[in-house]
């Protein structure tokens, strides 16, 4: 079975989208936790780029699932 229609994406391989959309999600969450805990500069630019890496996973799986609606 497909998403969207005839040219979307099968339901398999939609519920590991969906695995990894929650996965990066929870990643960001934790991230920003840490960003925000951390007192060393260091640490904190570090786990930001985590994040914001995290985000842009997020965000890419996203935008493919969009386009394949």
């Amino acid at each position: 079975m497909r998403f969207g229609g005839g040219s979307g994406i099968e339901a398999r391989n939609l519920m590991i989208l969906e695995d990894q959309l929650r996965l990066h999600a929870q990643a960001v969450k934790k991230c920003e936790l840490y960003a925000a805990s951390f007192a060393d500069p260091a640490l904190k630019s570090c786990a930001s780029q985590l994040a914001k890496h995290h985000r842009e996973c997020f965000l890419g799986l996203m935008n493919y699932l969009d386009a394949h609606r």
